[in-house]
C-alpha cells in the first residue's frame, strides 16, 4: 500500500518537473534544474522498481554516474554562456 503512494509522489515529481520545463521560463538555470528534479524522480523510481525485485544497486550507481555528469556539462555549458552573452536570458542570444 504504502509503495503504491510512493510511486504516485515519483509520477507526481515527474510531471512537475516536465511543467517547469515546458513553460516559459526565461533562465537557462531554471531549466538546468528542472532537468535535474526530474533526474531525481526517474532515480527514485528506479530504486523503488530494484527494492521491489530484490535486484542489486549496481545499476543505480552507473544512473549516477551519468546524471552527475550530465549535470556537470549543464554548468559548463550555463557558465560559457554567462561568459559570452553576460546573463542566461533566452532573448539575449540567437539560438538558430
Amino acid at each position: 500500500m504504502m509503495i503504491k503512494y510512493m510511486y504516485i509522489i515519483v509520477i507526481f515529481m515527474f510531471i512537475i518537473g516536465n511543467l517547469i520545463f515546458v513553460s516559459k521560463y526565461k533562465h537557462l538555470l531554471i531549466i538546468l534544474l528542472s532537468l535535474e528534479f526530474m533526474v531525481l524522480s526517474v532515480f527514485f523510481f528506479l530504486l523503488m522498481y530494484l527494492l521491489m525485485l530484490n535486484y542489486e544497486m549496481y545499476m543505480l550507481m552507473v544512473f549516477l554516474v551519468f546524471s552527475v555528469c550530465e549535470g556537470a556539462l549543464g554548468l559548463s555549458i550555463l557558465v560559457s554562456l554567462i561568459r559570452t552573452h553576460g546573463n542566461d536570458y533566452f532573448k539575449s542570444f540567437n539560438l538558430l
